[in-house]
Parts: C-alpha cells; sequence; structure tokens
C-alpha cells in the first residue's frame, strides 16, 4: 500500500485540519489499493451486511457530501438514504465497481478542498444540526476527520479478513 504523510506543510490552523482530513482520505484509498472488485463486495462480519469496502468508500462520500453540501452550503438533500433505508449509500455500493467510487470520492475531495480553502473556518452553517445549533466549518472538517479515520479502522479489519492485507 501506498505510504502517505500527516505532517502538514505549514503549520497554521487550517493547513493543520486539511492536511489530517487529507490524510484520513488517502488512507481510505491505499487501503482499497489491489483489492479485487469481488472483494470488495463481499461482507466478512456476519454482523454487519452492509459493511463492505465499496460500502465504506460510499459512505465516506456521501457523508462528505451531507456535512458540506447539505448542512454547510443549506442545498437541499439529494442523497441516496430514506427514511425506510437510511443506511442505502452503503447498500448500493455493491451496484458500482469500486475504482468508480474511489474515482468520485477522489473528485469530490478535491472540490470540497476547493470549497474549505475558500471559506474561513468560523463560517457558520446554513442549516442546523439535530440540537437546533449551527456548527461551523472548523466543527465539519474536525467531524469529517474523525468519521473518516473511525472508518479506517473499518477499513482495516475488512481488508485483513478478506485477503490478508494489512498495513498502510
Amino acid at each position: 500500500m501506498t505510504r502517505i504523510s500527516d505532517t502538514p506543510p505549514a503549520w497554521d490552523e487550517r493547513t493543520q485540519l486539511t492536511t489530517f482530513l487529507d490524510y484520513a482520505r488517502d488512507t481510505a484509498r491505499a487501503k482499497c489499493e489491489g483489492v479485487s472488485v469481488e472483494n470488495a463486495r463481499k461482507a466478512p462480519l456476519p454482523g454487519s451486511p452492509l459493511m463492505t469496502m465499496s460500502g465504506v468508500i460510499n459512505h465516506l462520500r456521501w457523508v462528505e457530501y451531507y456535512w458540506f453540501q447539505v448542512v454547510f452550503l443549506g442545498e437541499e438533500d439529494q442523497g441516496p438514504w430514506t427514511d425506510e433505508d437510511p443506511d442505502r449509500e452503503m447498500r448500493v455500493a455493491v451496484d458500482f465497481p469500486l475504482p468508480q467510487l474511489l474515482d468520485e470520492y477522489t473528485e469530490q475531495s478535491s472540490r470540497y478542498r476547493e470549497l474549505v480553502a475558500g471559506k474561513d473556518l468560523d463560517t457558520p452553517a446554513v442549516r442546523p444540526i439535530r440540537d437546533g445549533r449551527h456548527v461551523d466549518l472548523r466543527w465539519i472538517v474536525l467531524h469529517l476527520v474523525e468519521e473518516t479515520s473511525r472508518h479506517n479502522g473499518h477499513l482495516d479489519i475488512l481488508r485483513e479478513l478478506l485477503d490478508g492485507t494489512t498495513g498502510a
């Protein structure tokens, strides 16, 4: 797997936050290097039928969409989930080849990197979160670092169970 670095090129807050988000994103992609299309669709954990490598990558993609476009920018939610199927983004991921999901995630990450670069970290989100508060862009980036890093642990476990690959 590709070796990546989480050392920021500068020490200001924005650079540190975006470096760690990019590091977590790159780590997710690195964990998928060389996995077969077939293995990417398998759910090896008996209690988690939606937990596939494809499902995790698609989930990460749609989580960023939700936080940046729906919450921060206030756009209409066009996500794949429904009240009846709140995890649909993980379920439908097996219908697409992993390389396609990774390409879409990479392209979207680039757009969101530009969005973050062009806004003040103190900018409040247009939409409130469940408790009615409006988080700021800083909180959203920190949340996505946490979310992506947590799911990288899932990708580690899935990959090792599927083909024995560890690392990155």
